[in-house]
């Protein structure tokens, strides 16, 4: 599948909208249930609508004769993935402890990588209704309309969302700016940047590439940037999926904070 085939994205952008309307569906229905779950890891939330979803998933987007590869949160990692130039990336439930306490700030997250970058992506947060789209080249879209971040360059009363310790530190440098609430899904805090709901949105240094690879498409598609905060872009389906602390915001804005955060060498702690 080239990815400069247009005809061939669209076919798959359509088809993963299709199953990610239908994943929605389906954590919508057990939303607000009683439902088994669990934690795992030190302090990761994860329920059996999690798991029904990824098996809908990919039962709805391998395909034997693709040869796609597989990476999903709640799925066992198969290194089989790393040879395979295109992968799927899920977070089947992105934000499962607003899920499981009936929060409406969840969203089901999935995009398609073509040699560890995404091309095309979806993002259904099934409570509000709110559907995006991107693909690679083509723009950002909500529910069908086109979206776009915001313009501009100052950081004065921008509207910024992030990790609390880390927002107090940057207020000790940078001009007044407006903290806006933390969303319990990271994919969607960056989609209200793609959405111009936001200015920035910063993630701490503990994401994975499920809980980025639809987002970042979406806030590249809509004219902004999604990066490490020392700059560049973000590779996927390596060995190792964590990432540290990025920045996202319209491109003016973003390499105006990149700048002020070299200048005053202000990084995670």
């Amino acid at each position: 599948m080239p990815a400069t085939d247009g005809v061939e994205l669209a076919r798959i952008a359509a088809r993963l909208s299709a199953c990610v309307r239908e994943a929605g569906s389906l954590a919508l229905s057990m939303f607000g249930t009683p439902i088994r779950n669990w934690t795992k890891g030190e302090s990761s939330p994860v329920s059996e609508a999690d798991i029904a979803v990824d098996r809908l998933l990919r039962e709805r987007l391998i395909d034997a004769g693709e040869g796609f590869g597989w990476l999903s949160e709640e799925g066992a990692d198969d290194p089989a993935r790393l040879a395979a130039r295109y992968v799927w990336i899920v977070d089947p439930i992105d934000g499962t402890r607003a899920f499981l306490e009936g929060h409406p700030d969840w969203a089901v997250s999935a995009a398609l990588v073509d040699n560890g970058r995404p091309i095309v992506a979806c993002l259904y947060a099934p409570v509000t209704g709110h559907f995006f789209r991107a693909t690679a080249g083509a723009g950002a879209t909500c529910n069908g309309a086109a979206i776009a971040t915001t313009d501009g360059t100052s950081l004065t009363q921008a509207r910024i969302a992030g990790p609390k310790r880390f927002l107090e530190r940057l207020a000790t440098v940078a001009p007044p700016f407006t903290v806006m609430p933390r969303l319990h899904s990271l994919a969607l805090r960056f989609a209200r940047v793609a959405k111009s709901e936001l200015d920035v949105a910063i993630a701490g240094g503990n994401s994975h590439d499920w809980d980025l690879a639809a987002a970042d498409l979406l806030v590249h598609e809509a004219g902004g940037a999604l990066s490490p905060v020392g700059g560049g872009t973000i590779t996927y389906n390596l060995p190792v999926s964590r990432h540290g602390m990025l920045v996202a915001a319209g491109r003016e804005r973003h390499a105006t904070l990149l700048e002020l955060l070299r200048e005053k060498r202000l990084t995670p702690s």
